[in-house]
């Protein structure tokens, strides 16, 4: 199964899904495509598939990618169908970390293959409360993320499970529930 995890910005999604991989060591997280330079410590194929912007672009007019952005400082991140398609075939689960528009192009591909979960704020009050208390970010980029918060949330009846996390011991439970039914074979 492809767990497709969307939510807006602060919402503690990563938190959530990184709780599942750890207590599910059989799930696999996905590996994305990037065109940024890769970091100190990054291995090619494990934390990204580090690609040349020429080769990112060909591989989109070559319609290689299931979902792809453009987004800071002029790089792309995407999502390679050969990746998915090779996950499937070995029949193993993959946890994906997208916003709204990818998750929704996963679920038209791969149809009842993919399980689009949302995490929901409480509010939109609590999320800009959590950004800010971050630290990591400057008021300008906060805002760009809150920006998004309603076009995020607007596209909420299309997932197939929707987790409110204003606990996050019992967002994380719900996530675990619901993972749990389609390992087990029950939906």
């Amino acid at each position: 199964m492809l767990f497709v995890f969307s939510a807006p910005s602060g919402t503690g999604k990563t938190s959530i899904y990184k709780e599942i991989l750890f207590n599910n060591p059989d799930i696999e997280f996905s590996v994305s495509a990037t065109t940024r330079i890769k970091r100190d410590g990054e291995t090619n194929g494990k934390d990204y598939f580090f690609l040349e912007k020429d080769d990112f672009l060909k591989r989109v007019e070559n319609g290689e990618f299931v979902e792809y952005e453009k987004l800071f400082n002029d790089n792309y991140y995407g999502t390679l169908k050969s990746y998915i398609d090779g996950k499937i075939n070995e029949g193993k689960d993959v946890i994906f970390d997208l916003d709204v528009k990818g998750a929704l192009s996963i679920k038209r591909i791969y149809r009842d293959k993919a399980v689009l979960i949302f995490i929901k704020p409480p509010n939109k009050d609590v999320i800009k409360e959590r950004l800010v208390k971050r630290g990591t970010e400057s008021s300008e980029i906060i805002e760009n993320r809150l920006s998004r918060f309603d076009f995020e949330m607007e596209k909420i009846d299309k997932f197939n499970y929707v987790v409110i996390n204003d606990d996050l011991k019992k967002a994380i439970n719900e996530v675990k529930e619901i993972i749990n039914k389609y390992k087990s074979g029950v939906k």
